[in-house]
């Protein structure tokens, strides 16, 4: 499947250093605003600090997002930020980002996340008129980041510059199916099933136990939050029951749902709230409020981690 031209555009600019990062996001930027269209950077800050110096006056027209907040948990990338972005433009004109969801110092259990999202974002748009531009740091990135950008990504612009390419390896279902692994066994944290009946006592455990973990405030009512929007997703959806699991892990708190329903649509939680719909916004919720989420969904069901930094 190549790149072939059509009204959305997802290139990754491959760049080395300072200079490069420049010479292919800032004639971006320029080019949007030389042609009136509504440009945004989501990046991590130390390059939106870049970008925006060297944007000078011209800054004060762009929608700058530093992606280290924005974007620490993946699954929000697509409605909280691009989605959230594209959607508020008027129409007739190209919407154009760059994001930046890959970083040095994302943790291995972040980067299966931010594959699948960079894979989904082709889905999510398309169709749209749109552009996003993905810089990917190829002296400090681990060289499996930069093949999967090869995959999830249509064209490519290398380093240096010259003519934008199409990739030869573009496969993003298959990088999907294969990031769709079952999660790392969890430590022995005591589960507990839940059904109809007893979703309100599920949700009440699970604030106990993450509060004895050190969760507080906000982040507390979010775990809660998450942890009832899950359950009623699985006695719903998941074959009437599931269990429920909470525990400490690296500064931060993590629950997990279990149950036997099966995630058919792979951008679930990732597509923005419909105001023609009342339901199907538990998963997009929990993306919303987590700092991490990941899914498995396999023969024996669906698995559902969230983690929240204490």
């Amino acid at each position: 499947m190549t790149g072939a031209p059509g009204p959305f555009r997802h290139p990754a600019l491959f760049y080395r250093d300072e200079g490069e990062y420049l010479a292919g996001t800032v004639p971006f930027v320029r080019d949007a605003l030389a042609a009136g269209d509504p440009v945004a950077v989501a990046v991590p800050a130390e390059n939106l600090r870049l970008v925006r110096a060297a944007l000078g006056a011209d800054a004060g027209a762009v929608r700058f997002l530093d992606m280290r907040e924005a974007g620490r948990n993946p699954g929000r990338i697509i409605p909280g930020v691009l989605h959230d972005f594209a959607d508020a433009q008027p129409p007739g004109r190209r919407v154009r980002i760059v994001g930046e969801p890959v970083w040095p110092g994302r943790t291995p259990a972040e980067y299966p996340a931010c594959v699948q999202h960079e894979a989904l974002i082709n889905a999510a748009f398309q169709g749209r008129t749109a552009t996003v531009l993905c810089p990917y740091d190829v002296r400090r990135l681990d060289p499996r980041a930069i093949a999967d950008a090869h995959a999830t990504h249509p064209t490519l612009r290398h380093p240096g510059g010259g003519p934008e390419q199409d990739s030869r390896a573009y496969a993003p279902a298959d990088v999907l199916a294969r990031y769709d692994a079952p999660l790392p066994a969890r430590p022995a944290a005591p589960a507990v099933r839940f059904e109809a009946g007893s979703l309100s006592a599920a949700r009440h455990l699970a604030a106990e136990r993450a509060a004895r973990l050190g969760l507080t405030g906000a982040r507390l009512a979010d775990l809660t939050l998450a942890v009832a929007e899950l359950a009623t997703n699985s006695v719903l959806h998941g074959g009437g029951s599931g269990s429920l699991a909470v525990w400490a892990e690296d500064g931060q708190v993590v629950c997990e749902v279990r149950d036997k329903g099966h995630l058919t649509d792979p951008l679930a939680g990732r597509r923005p709230a419909s105001r023609d719909r009342s339901g199907g916004r538990g998963l997009l919720m929990v993306n919303l409020v987590a700092d991490l989420v990941r899914v498995h969904t396999g023969a024996q069901g669906t698995t559902v981690r969230c983690w929240f930094l204490r």
